[in-house]
């Protein structure tokens, strides 16, 4: 599994109208005997409100520590921008995004933060994490969650 796989890197782009979580393509991470975090800034995500239809905005953080696997950025982008047309709550975005982004790599552990702007006066953040199950990264993602506290992090 090397970058001979990915479909996207240098291919024209296509954009999907809704929801696509096959896009997503992983290569191989080189450097599997340590941890490291990889941090992902997605400052033009959007999708919309499954009630009214109206757009939410946000900027979406997606830190993670890899394993075998890694997520392909561009393939990243796409399946990203798949969220435009989509219908879906700002807590359903980022459980959705870490969920496939869990399924698609295995990481040791991942993170996934939403800043939504405000929308009636109220802005929403939420913020989901995995830690692999048997692991000393399902006890930290324990303790990261419960330590989480976006007035810090996030002004």
């Amino acid at each position: 599994m090397g970058i001979e796989g990915l479909s996207h890197l240098g291919a024209k782009t296509e954009y999907k109208d809704d929801y696509a979580p096959e896009v997503l393509e992983a290569f191989e991470n080189k450097h599997q005997g340590n941890d490291y975090w990889v941090t992902f800034n997605c400052p033009e995500f959007t999708s919309l409100c499954p009630i009214t239809g109206q757009p939410d905005f946000a900027t979406i953080h997606i830190n993670y520590i890899p394993d075998v696997k890694m997520v392909e950025s561009k393939s990243l982008k796409l399946y990203m921008f798949s969220f435009r047309n989509h219908g879906a709550f700002h807590e359903d975005c980022v459980n959705i995004i870490m969920k496939d982004l869990v399924n698609l790599m295995n990481p040791k552990y991942i993170e996934v933060v939403g800043i939504f702007t405000p929308r009636g006066g109220i802005s929403i953040y939420p913020f989901c994490n995995y830690g692999r199950p048997g692991t000393k990264y399902e006890m930290a993602a324990k303790e990261r969650l419960l330590k989480h506290n976006p007035q810090q992090i996030y002004r």
